[in-house]
């Protein structure tokens, strides 16, 4: 059982603090809902109804920060997807977005983000699809990051960044080491 000032990801909406638990009547009698306020827009409010669980089954723990660290530094051996068909990858890129699964939203955005700079590369646009689907799923991804970390989400991106180079770069001297030493 959730209670209020939970902080829970809520399907496409993101990071939500669980504001209230209340009884509302909004046609069909007087049920309990959750209140649910978007931690990075304050303007939105989302009642999730307690009985539904189709509605309750969007709603997920967030990551801890070790689980977060751990993500970020697999991300470069994370494999990308391949769906040449557009209304089939519309159809997957909508599950993923769906699933909550950390790790298929990195692919996703991996797989975008190589494909638009290699169509940029062949003076290509992207594809219009790829661009909305990119937006929504580093905004999941990074909200919740942003939270967990304690940063901006604009600071997410540099972040990552500067975390998987200094993997890199730890790897580089173990290695180095091990061959000196042999």
């Amino acid at each position: 059982m959730l209670k209020i000032n939970d902080i829970v990801l809520y399907g496409a909406e993101g990071v939500c603090k669980i504001k209230d638990i209340t009884r509302e009547n909004f046609g069909e009698g007087i049920m309990e809902y959750y209140v649910l306020q978007p931690i990075y827009k304050d303007s939105l409010t989302i009642f999730v109804h307690t009985g539904n669980d189709h509605l309750i089954s969007k709603m997920r723990r967030v990551l801890s920060r070790e689980e977060i660290e751990k993500i970020i530094l697999t991300m470069p051996e994370e494999e990308l997807l391949s769906i040449e068909d557009e209304s089939a990858r519309e159809i997957k890129y909508q599950e993923i977005i769906n699933s909550g699964d950390r790790r298929a939203v990195v692919k996703l955005i991996k797989t975008i983000y190589l494909c638009q700079k290699n169509r940029k590369e062949q003076k290509k646009k992207p594809y219009a699809i790829d661009e909305r689907f990119l937006k929504e799923a580093e905004k999941l991804l990074y909200d919740e990051f942003a939270l967990v970390l304690n940063v901006k989400p604009n600071q997410v991106l540099p972040l990552i960044i500067k975390q998987i180079e200094y993997s890199k770069r730890r790897k580089a001297n173990v290695c180095s080491r091990r061959l000196y030493n042999t």
